[in-house]
């Protein structure tokens, strides 16, 4: 059935548009909410970078490697992506920690794209949208909205706030290219409104969550990157509008009916969602402590350990720790793909089979 929103006007407004107006308002308040420098202080990163980023990453963590019959399905791929990331990560790091982490960093701004891009089709979809070019128009002036706020940053560095580590992204663009993108991204803003304002007129539909999603996109992007310049403004808008609709909709994925037999744990987990965050955040919480205790040692606070002297293993030791993320990011093109290699997906999130292979996410 046709509809302007993934699954109601409440469920989505709540889960997509008001979590990134929130974080729009928080990066406005970050000079009474940072720490004197800008940086993220200690209460906003154990509710925003451990409560939603790394808790939002152990969605993949429970839908395939908690799930015995998920990881039996597909066990080669499951099994391969985690030691080939961290053979792989291992490699880097030993040429160069820097590289390790550059490489992470880029890796991590295409999934967060790709993510955007993934809801814009399942509104596309939802709403009925079938025609290429207005799927390319649409795409692009999406991915712009994003691309010029990550110019600008790349002709600004060095910044006061990056993606992991000081240094992970590339310096050196030259601020007109920053400039010309922000001119075709106008133009491409432009013919997206003259086309949507065709469609109404043509009584075609268009679908209001698209263009809610497409909208908080840019402000996110562009107040975390191009308005403000410090880590707090960053982190918030980064991390809330990303989060938050991934593990919403990983949730109602879980707690949707399963084409197949599940435990008795699952079917107790998916059956409310505070359970379910509740064991994210205990994960997050985990694997951050670790970080903390092994390699970061910045939140002492919040993550009482012992001192541990770990640095000559920090070359194996930290292509250990990122494999959830990693794991995230490269699964996430399989997990959420509609060409029938899911089954049940479709009917979880109220759509059709498309006739092509799409992915929601990377």
């Amino acid at each position: 059935m046709k509809s302007h929103w993934l699954v109601s006007a409440r469920f989505d407004l709540c889960v997509f548009v008001l979590p990134a107006l929130a974080s729009v308002v928080l990066a406005a308040l970050s000079g009474r909410l940072a720490d004197p420098t800008g940086d993220t202080p200690a209460w906003a990163y154990l509710a925003f970078v451990v409560g939603v980023d790394v808790a939002h990453v152990h969605a993949t963590s429970v839908r395939v490697y908690f799930d015995r019959a998920e990881l039996a399905r597909r066990s080669g791929l499951y099994l391969l992506v985690p030691l080939l990331g961290f053979i792989s990560g291992c490699l880097a790091y030993h040429a160069s920690p820097l590289l390790f982490w550059r490489a992470l960093a880029y890796l991590a701004v295409f999934h967060f794209m790709r993510q955007q891009i993934g809801w814009l089709r399942l509104y596309r979809r939802r709403a009925g949208e079938h025609g290429a070019w207005d799927a390319r128009l649409d795409e692009a002036a999406l991915y712009l909205s994003m691309l010029y706020p990550l110019l600008v940053w790349h002709a600004r560095l060095p910044t006061r706030f990056q993606w992991f580590m000081a240094g992970d992204f590339l310096q050196g663009l030259p601020a007109g290219v920053a400039h010309a993108a922000g001119q075709v991204w106008a133009l491409v803003l432009l013919a997206f409104a003259l086309r949507q304002w065709q469609r109404r007129k043509r009584g075609l539909p268009v679908s209001a969550g698209k263009l809610l999603l497409l909208s908080t996109t840019a402000c996110t992007w562009g107040s975390g990157i191009v308005l403000f310049d410090n880590d707090f403004a960053f982190t918030v808008t980064n991390v809330i509008a990303h989060g938050v609709p991934y593990a919403a909709m990983a949730f109602r994925v879980g707690h949707a009916p399963s084409p197949s037999p599940r435990a008795a744990w699952q079917t107790w987990l998916f059956a409310r969602a505070p359970r379910y965050l509740a064991l994210l955040a205990l994960l997050a919480y985990a694997e951050e402590w670790l970080w903390d205790a092994s390699v970061w040692r910045e939140h002492a606070g919040i993550f009482p350990a012992p001192a541990l002297d770990l640095e000559a293993w920090s070359a194996w030791l930290v292509p250990l720790l990122t494999l959830p993320q990693l794991t995230h990011y490269v699964l996430d093109a399989y997990l959420w793909r509609l060409d029938g290699q899911n089954p049940g997906l479709a009917s979880a999130l109220g759509v059709g089979v498309p006739p092509e292979a799409r992915s929601i996410t990377v």
